[in-house]
């Protein structure tokens, strides 16, 4: 699957703001899961998303464009502890409102550290997308930091703790490549479905 042809659109901090979409897919998860790096690793682009060494710099909606208008956005992760509490809790609210209100949105992808398994804070995320009965799909990130002979274990102990099957969730490594081609192939079938 060749990368997916990303263009970065707006930044914004409504979702009111946010331009129109026929299909559209979310990205969240802890503000060091990766985020930025794996939008790079689907676009074949290394220079695509910002990439800070600092976790939590993104404070707004990135959207992203593909050919055809679809587009993929950007949230700003959660759990960052330098962030005050306040600027905390306003962009979970700002996070929250735009799941909840994006008619368009087709997908959502939760982005779990493969390495560490998931926080309480990811579980939480997770029952809360459960209730609202958003689409989603689970990403484990870091696929090359779990060592090879502890692997299976770990995506038996991912799965188990989100409640799925070790065959529901898709392993990547954003930095080795592994499991990217199977994003893109998944993000070319949602981004092409009408929301």
């Amino acid at each position: 699957m060749p990368p997916l042809p990303l263009q970065f659109v707006t930044s914004a901090g409504n979702v009111r703001d946010l331009p129109d979409s026929p299909a559209e897919v979310a990205v969240v998860g802890r503000s060091n899961v990766g985020k930025s790096s794996l939008i790079n690793a689907v676009s074949g682009r290394n220079d695509l998303a910002r990439v800070s060494k600092t976790p939590g710099r993104t404070r707004l909606l990135n959207c992203f464009e593909v050919p055809g208008g679809a587009t993929v956005v950007d949230c700003p992760g959660y759990g960052y502890a330098e962030a005050s509490k306040s600027t905390r809790a306003a962009l979970a609210k700002m996070t929250e409102r735009y799941l909840l209100e994006r008619e368009q949105l087709a997908m959502l992808l939760v982005l779990v550290d493969g390495e560490i398994g998931p926080t309480r804070l990811d579980l939480d995320i997770l029952d809360w997308v459960r209730e609202n009965e958003l689409p989603h799909t689970i990403v484990a990130t870091k696929h090359d930091k779990v060592k090879s002979s502890h692997r299976p274990r770990r995506v038996k102990e991912v799965a188990a703790a989100c409640r799925l099957d070790p065959g529901d969730i898709v392993w990547v490594s954003a930095a080795k490549g592994t499991g990217i081609e199977r994003l893109r192939g998944l993000l070319a079938m949602w981004l092409a479905a009408p929301a």
